[in-house]
C-alpha cells in the first residue's frame, strides 16, 4: 500500500470529493498534461503476469491516432494515471495508480468514443524474448541475474529488493532457449530466491516476499454499517488448488548436476488439510532448473506448502475505492458478525466518482484478540 495520510483513509467514506489526473507521454516527453475521460478503471490482479492494467473510454474522437506519433497511438506511448481526494480547503492528496503502455486504441471516426487499453511494464520484458540462449552463468547472486535481464530490455528500470534482510542468495546456473519468455525466467529466479516480482504503481519492479495473511500488518479495515466502506460481500469455498503436499524437482543440464526433489508434507494433526487425514492426499507438483541441490529442492517445498495448504476462501466485496491499495495488502474485513483478515487477490479501482471498488480477497483467517 502506498503511503497516504490517515485523513485520506478517513476522508474515503465521508467525502466523495475525488481527483483523476491521466498525463500521457511519449520518450520521456508530456504530449497531454491532462487527458479529458469518459470512464475508466485500472485493474490490479497479483495471479497475473502484467499485475496492472487499464481501460479507458475518451470522448472526443479527435484523440483517435492516425499517425505513429499521435499521443494514444501504440509505438511507445505511455499514461500516467493518479487518482485522489480533494479536501475541502482546497488542498489535494493523489496516489499512483500506475505508469501503462498504451495498446489498442480504437473507436468511431466522426463520433467517437475512443476506447483503448493499458499494460504495465511487465509487458516490455514479456515481449523482448530471448534472441539467443540465455544463461545465468557469470551472476552469482539472483538479485544480480534479475537486475541484469530486466535492464537488458528496460536499462534505466528502477528495481527494488524489498525482501526480509534483502536477501540476495546464490543463482545457480540456468539456461533459457531462444524465443523463450524474458519474463517467465525473472520469475523463476525470484521464485527460487522464494520470493515474486511484480510492477507496482509507481512503475519500480518489486521483488517481495510472498505475503501472509498471519503475519503481514493490516493496511485497511474495511467495515458495513455507519461509517463504514463496504458496500456488499459474498463468499465461496473450494477444495480445488488447495494441496497437502508438494514435490520439488530440479534438473540442471546446464551445471551437470543429478536430478533432485524433495517433499513437503502437512503434517499438523491439527490441520484439516493433514497429509492422510479426512481430506485426503493431494500433491501438487513444482519443478525449476535453478533447484539444483536436494536442499534447495526441501526449501521450496516447504516455503510452497504454506500457499498450498491455504484455504481457497474467495471473497468477493464491493467498497469505497482505496487507490492506495497494492495486491497482496492484508485487509481486515468485519461483516455478517465476523472479523476476518485476507491478502488483497485482484481489485478494480474505477477512475470515476460514481464506481465502487471491487475486490477479490483470498484467505479469510478469523481476526482474534
Amino acid at each position: 500500500m502506498q503511503t497516504v495520510t490517515p485523513q485520506f483513509l478517513t476522508t474515503l467514506t465521508t467525502s466523495h470529493s475525488m481527483t483523476v489526473s491521466i498525463t500521457a507521454m511519449y520518450a520521456g516527453l508530456v504530449t497531454v498534461a491532462d487527458l479529458r475521460i469518459a470512464d475508466g478503471a485500472v485493474m490490479v490482479d497479483r495471479g497475473s503476469k502484467i499485475r496492472r492494467s487499464l481501460s479507458l473510454t475518451i470522448s472526443d474522437p479527435k484523440l483517435l491516432p492516425w499517425a505513429e506519433l499521435d499521443p494514444l497511438a501504440v509505438y511507445g506511448q505511455t499514461l500516467v494515471v493518479t487518482r485522489g481526494i480533494r479536501y475541502a480547503g482546497g488542498l489535494e492528496e493523489s496516489v499512483s495508480l500506475g505508469t501503462f503502455r498504451i495498446d489498442e486504441p480504437q473507436g468511431d471516426v466522426h463520433f467517437g468514443p475512443v476506447t483503448l487499453t493499458g499494460k504495465s511494464s511487465e509487458c516490455h520484458i514479456i515481449d523482448d524474448k530471448f534472441m539467443a540462449p540465455k544463461s545465468t552463468r557469470g551472476y552469482g547472486n539472483c538479485v544480480d541475474a534479475i537486475e541484469a535481464l530486466i535492464r537488458e530490455t528496460l536499462p534505466d528500470a528502477i528495481i527494488v529488493n524489498a525482501t526480509a534482510g534483502e536477501r540476495n542468495p546464490a543463482c545457480a546456473v540456468a539456461t533459457w532457449n531462444a524465443n523463450s519468455d524474458r519474463w517467465d525466467a525473472v520469475q523463476q529466479i525470484a521464485l527460487a530466491m522464494q520470493a515474486e516480482i511484480y510492477v507496482d504503481a509507481l512503475d519500480r519492479f518489486v521483488i517481495a516476499d510472498l505475503p501472509d495473511v498471519l503475519s503481514s500488518n493490516v493496511v485497511w479495515d474495511i467495515a458495513e454499517g455507519e461509517g463504514g466502506t463496504l458496500m456488499s460481500a459474498s463468499r465461496q469455498m473450494s477444495r480445488t488448488a488447495v494441496y497437502n503436499a508438494v514435490v520439488a524437482s530440479g534438473e540442471n543440464t546446464s551445471s551437470g548436476a543429478a536430478p533432485v526433489s524433495a517433499v513437503a508434507y502437512d503434517n499438523d494433526p491439527n490441520s484439516p488439510t493433514r497429509w492422510g487425514g479426512p481430506f485426503g492426499r493431494v500433491p501438487k507438483f513444482i519443478s525449476s532448473a535453478l533447484w539444483a541441490s536436494q536442499g534447495a529442492c526441501q526449501s521450496a517445498a516447504d516455503y510452497a506448502l504454506f500457499d498450498a495448504t491455504a484455504r481457497n476462501v474467495s471473497t468477493s466485496i464491493s467498497a469505497v475505492p482505496n487507490a492506495a491499495l497494492e495486491a497482496g495488502d492484508c485487509l481486515r474485513v468485519a461483516y455478517a458478525g465476523r472479523k476476518e483478515l485476507f491478502l488483497a487477490q485482484s481489485f478494480t479501482i474505477p477512475l470515476t466518482a460514481e464506481g465502487a471498488a471491487s475486490l477479490t480477497l483470498r484467505g479469510g483467517k478469523a481476526d482474534t484478540p
